[in-house]
């Protein structure tokens, strides 16, 4: 029925195609046209059209049909259920395996943190130790260093000690040659005899 509907259409859309397509023509009578369109309106006045056809919608499916279709669908419910299931059970493995490689990561990023903080803490703990190291080698450059300046300075006053000491010594000496004040005069007296002898 169907394919006869879209023959008729395309019949028609070419009949009306070609009349649109093709230049007017005058028509020789003037009657011929007219009892053409009074006999198209004389059929679309008599056709009678067909009553509803008793087929369509007629079929009621047997019982057994009826049977296998719903045993098809509570098959399918159960299947569907299971289904469900399945992927409720699959999504909380996914859930878990989530959670467990989350925890993991969380785990590796702690003792990671962890050896960090032990590294940094030696780290500082052995720059700590250079730099007492340091310290204490300065300290001992500078205790050696004033123990040199005052080994330096003993000497020294050792030996302006030394020299006034034999300066003291000589002077002793020549003081021993000294003359008393009582026995100056008369040495001066004698010295100037001496001289006058001369």
């Amino acid at each position: 029925m169907g394919a006869s509907r879209n023959i008729l259409c395309s019949s028609t859309f070419q009949s009306l195609k070609t009349v649109i397509t093709q230049p007017p023509l005058r028509s020789l009578s003037t009657t011929t046209a007219t009892t053409d369109s009074s006999h198209h309106n004389d059929h679309q006045r008599n056709h009678q059209f067909l009553g509803p056809d008793v087929y369509l919608n007629s079929w009621k499916p047997p019982k057994e049909a009826e049977a296998k279709l719903q045993k098809l669908q509570r098959e399918y419910a159960k299947k569907v259920k299971e289904v469900r299931k399945e992927y409720i059970q699959e999504m909380e493995l996914q859930r878990l395996e989530k959670q467990r490689k989350e925890e993991a990561m969380k785990e590796a990023l702690r003792i990671a943190n962890k050896e960090r903080k032990v590294a940094k803490a030696a780290a500082k703990k052995a720059k700590a130790a250079q730099r007492q190291m340091a310290e204490e080698e300065f300290r001992q450059s500078l205790l050696k260093e004033r123990a040199d300046k005052l080994d330096y300075w003993r000497m020294k006053e050792k030996q302006v000690e030394e020299k006034t000491k034999e300066k003291n010594e000589l002077l002793r000496r020549q003081s021993s040659m000294w003359i008393d004040e009582n026995e100056l005069e008369k040495k001066i007296v004698d010295a100037i005899d001496d001289t006058t002898s001369l």
